[in-house]
């Protein structure tokens, strides 16, 4: 990820954010390399996931009702209160923000169009094919957290519905 993918619009706090998020986990990947779960490439994305969160409800292409959803999830991400505090567990915290952030993607990018698709593909800022890398995260998350928490997780989104 350079600067040059980061949009020229952005907020200087949010693109300050969104690099010391991604510092913040890779530097202590780095220093746990020996203990290095195979979910840790996944948490090296969770500031990407943050950013299009944000990207997309700043985007004017993007339903009302949909930011709102998005600001939810970004909120959580700020919560101190969550299922798998980063506090506590460090970045691994942050897979409970992953998860929450990849299922509420999930669901928007299938009830759109191409179109629709293409806006989370134009504003994602990672390498990676974001909807691989989505699907590929549902796919792992009861086996990284449990389907307990998952529900519970899942249950999060809901309350954002009401």
């Amino acid at each position: 990820m350079n600067d040059a993918q980061l949009p020229v619009e952005s907020d200087q706090k949010q693109k300050d954010y969104y690099l010391r998020l991604r510092d913040k986990v890779s530097e202590w990947f780095e220093k746990n390399a020996d203990n290095k779960p195979e979910y840790a490439n996944y948490i090296l994305l969770v500031p990407d996931f943050f950013y299009l969160l944000v990207r997309l409800t700043l985007d004017d292409r993007i339903p009302a009702i949909d930011k709102a959803k998005f600001a939810g999830v970004i909120a959580y991400f700020f919560s101190p209160i969550d299922f798998l505090p980063e506090a506590l567990l460090g970045p691994v915290g942050y897979l409970d923000d992953l998860v929450l952030a990849c299922y509420v993607l999930n669901l928007y990018i299938n009830k759109q169009d191409e179109a629709g698709q293409a806006v989370v593909k134009e504003l994602w800022p990672g390498d990676q094919d974001v909807l691989d890398t989505i699907q590929s995260v549902m796919q792992k998350a009861d086996e990284w957290i449990g389907s307990g928490l998952l529900k519970k997780i899942k249950g999060v989104y809901q309350s954002f519905k009401k």
